[in-house]
């Protein structure tokens, strides 16, 4: 076994603890103990993670955690793991892990240092960036077309930090609309309340898809931010250890390749970057 399987704290035990000893509790522990994981979703972030006409959490993202919720079964022997959903946004994401409220985010959470200072991440699970999404011939010539445009984006998101930045440089007079979701943004872009929707592309890409068969809109060709997402969680080794023992499993076996083709197969071939990505983090045992 990759790592030490943890045994949860008898209940007699545990009467005893202090509240503060409580909350230092290990995330496997704690599924052990209750034999349930929670895991955080999207309801508006397709293709990683949203929700179907039935209302049941679904994406890229979300397959993910389920194959790391039945790995991390097998690993504390618990015959019948149950899956909790809770819904969060891209405000709310960060809250939810730092309180307990769920054990994994499931969404398209981009890494970085000053987010690693507070969270733990898993292995990469996918590489994006930003750019633009415009209605059909809107889609500016030059800089000087950009200049003073209405900016929507969704509020909590790194692609709304590389915005503001734009935006204090002063430099092309941009106006931030800044909205909860994806699809109010597309609902702002649509309505004209917006010129520009800025987001991940593939996040762009796929919203205009299912928003109006993508023939209304025109996506930008720049790319400015670099997006390495990963499954987001509370600063605990151990629960790190086992998301990613079961991500490097799923990209050293080429299983990841189904995963892959069915959610973003309808948007042509993936690239070299995440060919790359999916090599380098299958990691060896």
């Amino acid at each position: 076994m990759i790592f030490r399987t943890l045994v949860a704290t008898g209940v007699a035990a545990s009467c005893f603890l202090a509240t503060p000893a409580a909350a230092d509790q290990s995330t496997l522990d704690k599924i052990k103990e209750t034999s349930t994981i929670r895991l955080g979703h999207r309801e508006n972030s397709p293709p990683f993670s949203f929700v179907g006409d039935d209302k049941k959490a679904i994406g890229y993202s979300v397959d993910l955690c389920l194959r790391v919720a039945d790995d991390i079964a097998k690993q504390l022997n618990i015959p019948e793991l149950k899956v909790q959903w809770v819904a969060v946004s891209a405000e709310s994401r960060f809250d939810a892990v730092k309180n307990g409220e769920i054990d994994i985010e499931c969404g398209n959470t981009t890494q970085t240092l000053s987010r690693r200072a507070d969270f733990d991440f898993s292995l990469m699970t996918f590489v994006d960036g930003a750019s633009l999404l415009y209605l059909r011939g809107e889609n500016p010539k030059s800089v000087e077309e950009v200049k003073g445009q209405r900016v929507v984006v969704v509020a909590g998101t790194t692609t709304e930090k590389a915005m503001d930045q734009l935006v204090a440089d002063d430099k092309l007079g941009l106006q931030l609309i800044k909205v909860k979701d994806h699809k109010e943004a597309l609902a702002a872009l649509k309505s004209k309340k917006a010129t520009a929707y800025a987001a991940d592309r593939t996040v762009l890409i796929t919203t205009a898809l299912l928003g109006g068969g993508g023939t209304e809109y025109s996506l930008g060709e720049n790319q400015f931010t670099y997006e390495p997402y990963g499954l987001m969680m509370r600063r605990d080794s151990d629960m790190r250890l086992a998301v990613d023992s079961s991500l490097a499993q799923l990209y050293r076996s080429g299983e990841i390749g189904p995963v892959l083709q069915k959610w973003f197969g309808p948007l042509g071939d993936p690239g070299e970057v995440l060919k790359v990505m999916v090599l380098l983090n299958g990691l060896p045992k």
